[in-house]
């Protein structure tokens, strides 16, 4: 069976790292984990130790600091069982902070999308649906917003499988649910 890529999306704290990971346990003993976060605070620094702890052995841990294809391909160079990515609303701020152009971000984004069109190992990337709420007042929070929307369209297309997570449960907008996160 060929490597395929999922799209783990949903609200904040709703179980999409969770069960990508328990997904990507299931594909065998070696994991490699592409985490977006710039911890700049000690909340986020607990936050980090936490998903760090709750990963525990098996895992290697690359941080992406810029191109999200680049660092996928490094991950994919390590030969594991599986690649999660966690979170493209990060990498996304990270961008914003950076004060990096539109079409820059739209070509980083096509750029993952061509890497999960043909994955060298099964995929999962986690990131958080923004729009489901108000529209934001400021133009900078309107900006995010669209451009979030707009890089999930661009990676849903690339990925076998989406999944909208919610209360810890997978609903399938895309493919099928995998056997792994079956009850």
């Amino acid at each position: 069976m060929p490597a395929r890529a999922l799209l783990f999306i949903g609200g904040c704290r709703s179980g999409k790292s969770a069960l990508a990971q328990r997904w990507a346990e299931a594909c065998g003993p070696r994991r490699a984990y592409v985490a977006t976060c710039i911890v700049q605070d000690a909340e986020m620094a607990a936050r980090v130790a936490r998903h760090q702890a709750a990963r525990g052995e098996g895992w290697t841990t690359l941080e992406a600091d810029g191109s999200l294809a680049q660092a996928m391909s490094a991950a994919a160079a390590l030969h594991p069982d599986a690649i999660v990515l966690d979170c493209v609303t990060l990498w996304l701020s990270s961008m914003f902070a950076r004060a990096m152009t539109p079409d820059a971000m739209h070509t980083q984004a096509a750029q993952l999308a061509a890497f999960l069109r043909r994955p060298p190992c099964p995929i999962a990337v986690v990131s958080n649906e923004l729009g489901m709420g108000m529209v934001p007042m400021e133009p900078l929070s309107r900006a995010f917003r669209d451009m979030a929307g707009e890089i999930h369209q661009t990676l849903a297309a690339a990925c076998d499988t989406v999944l909208f997570v919610t209360c810890g449960l997978p609903l399938v907008l895309k493919g099928s649910l995998p056997h792994e996160l079956r009850p």
